[in-house]
């Protein structure tokens, strides 16, 4: 059979089994909470997993390895505020957002526990979140249903937009029938196919180089030939200040600031079992993506090297070399291996699609339609426009998606940007912040949004540079934070009811999150038990 044959069945054994989960899912959901978080029952394993697999999409195997290839050692400090991000994120607001959004009415999405954290009676804080996850998670599909069209071109040398077509198809149909539950598992199996595939390709391909030990100097040294010469000549290469000024690493470290806003991450710690899960699912999510992206950046280091000596290596894609990992695998293995392996990059894409694709429906139809168009929606109402909604973004995604030229990095930076300057600034202070209040938080995520959206769509939609060639994250953030202080300290204060409820809810998540035994319920028993108190509303 030829090598096309052989990847086909690779990626139909793959699709099957995803849609499999999907069906599976669909008969463990009833409710529509079940629907949108997995009725709080999520094993940390699975949460981190997930968690993982849906945020790091597939810049980590395609974007991420391309950057690096081009411009060497300087785009690190991307990977480095990632982890410390990530670490971040599940060590501050993974035990917390758990605890409060049980508290604050059973949230299961994030402008519904902004609304009633704050008691927000005017619905501006749903209604405004609900406008920012459309506008940005719509560039954010987009950039994996690109990654999904690359990956049909280079894998099959087939057409891209029956690519993205394709992959897009599958990845709405497990989502629009399995839910929450189907996108969280079918995440623990293609993050552990990303994880296995990403330690598994520069181990071979470093076995493929006749001198490994020479790999390092061969970049230093520029000795290969005339075509890896053309693609990645720097002496600098593995320098991570080489070329590069403050302003490049604070950008490339900044990244990290994103994952406080992110919606289709954060929402699997509201779906974990109890706060005290945050704890081992910091373990696994971390180690998990520290060790992915210790190999992704391997690929780089090592493509090189193997394009030079490989003469059956060549790039499919020669715009972004984005595509280094696929034609790597195609070489080092057996076609059958190899289709398997390049699944991993299908893995990364849908995970991280479907994720979104969730979230942009539970933004709309639960946020938006069942908080303030029809209050006393059944669930299968709102389970059937939440699919509806699914299929509609979908398609507006991939018509942003026609261009194949578009650069993956460049689109997931915008939309990562976006929700992190208008969300996490935001979400960190309704956690830990008992003065905040309504105004101070609409004004904050607004500002936000929109500096993030300027500042970074100035390239993205070809006006000029970015000003000084800063990450637009960076911008928003601040603007975010001083909006939000400055409108909060100068507006009224917070009604009792929210200050003490506030103060409560500290004192359940901290129980909560000290004692691995208990939950949410049976901590307030606990304090019931201790003071007679009523502990929430």
């Amino acid at each position: 059979m030829s090598d096309h044959t052989w990847f086909i069945i690779a990626m139909v054994i793959y699709l099957i089994a995803m849609l499999s989960i999907g069906v599976w899912s669909y008969l463990q959901t009833d409710e529509y909470e079940d629907y949108m978080v997995g009725g709080r029952g999520l094993h940390p394993f699975v949460a981190a997993l997930s968690a993982g697999a849906s945020d790091m999409s597939g810049w980590l195997l395609m974007g991420l390895p391309g950057a690096l290839f081009v411009s060497g050692f300087s785009e690190i400090w991307i990977a480095i505020g990632l982890l410390i991000g990530c670490w971040c994120n599940w060590k501050l607001v993974a035990p917390r957002l758990r605890s409060y959004t049980e508290i604050a009415n059973n949230s299961i999405t994030i402008p519904s526990f902004l609304e009633n954290r704050l008691r927000d009676k005017s619905h501006t804080l749903r209604i405004l979140s609900g406008v920012i996850i459309l506008v940005f998670f719509v560039f954010y599909v987009a950039s994996g249903m690109v990654a999904g069209g690359r990956y049909f071109e280079s894998s099959f040398d087939g057409d891209y937009l029956t690519g993205l077509a394709i992959i897009g198809a599958v990845t709405v149909l497990y989502t629009f029938v399995g839910g929450f539950l189907a996108v969280s598992y079918t995440d623990v199996v293609q993050g552990s196919m990303m994880f296995l595939a990403l330690i598994l390709v520069p181990t071979f391909a470093i076995l493929n180089v006749d001198n490994p030990g020479d790999i390092f100097t061969f970049q230093l040294d520029n000795t290969y030939g005339d075509a890896a010469n053309e693609i990645a000549a720097n002496s600098g290469w593995f320098n991570p200040v080489s070329g590069v000024g403050f302003v490049t690493i604070v950008s490339g470290l900044a990244w990290g600031l994103g994952y406080f806003g992110q919606p289709h991450v954060i929402v699997r710690f509201m779906a974990m079992r109890k706060p005290s899960d945050a704890t081992a699912g910091r373990r696994w999510g971390v180690g998990w993506m520290g060790l992915c992206l210790v190999g992704s950046v391997f690929i780089a280091i090592i493509g090189p090297a193997f394009f030079a000596q490989n003469g059956d290596a060549s790039f499919s894609d020669i715009t972004n070399y984005e595509t280094n990992f696929l034609d790597i695998a195609k070489v080092v293995f057996h076609p059958l291996i190899a289709g398997l392996i390049l699944t991993a990059v299908l893995a990364a894409i849908m995970s991280t699609v479907s994720s979104q694709l969730l979230v942009v429906a539970s933004a709309l139809i639960e946020d938006i339609y069942a908080g303030l168009i029809n209050k006393s929606a059944t669930d299968n109402t709102l389970k059937n426009l939440s699919r509806a909604m699914i299929i509609i973004v979908a398609i507006i995604a991939a018509l942003v998606a026609l261009d194949p030229d578009s650069a993956i990095l460049g689109l997931v930076q915008f939309a990562w940007a976006g929700f992190g300057a208008s969300f996490g600034p935001v979400v960190v202070a309704a956690l830990f912040w008992r003065r905040l209040n309504v105004p101070g938080a609409v004004a904050g995520m607004a500002a936000g949004a929109a500096v993030a959206f300027i500042w970074g769509g100035l390239p993205q939609f070809n006006v000029m540079d970015k000003p000084f060639g800063l990450y637009e994250m960076i911008p928003g953030v601040i603007i975010n934070i001083l909006v939000m202080v400055i409108v909060t300290l100068n507006t009224r204060e917070p009604d009792e009811e929210v200050v003490t409820e506030f103060d409560e809810a500290t004192r359940l998540a901290r129980l909560a999150e000290s004692d691995k035994n208990l939950d949410i319920a049976s901590a307030r028993d606990k304090i019931l038990a201790e003071d007679g108190k009523t502990v929430t509303r």
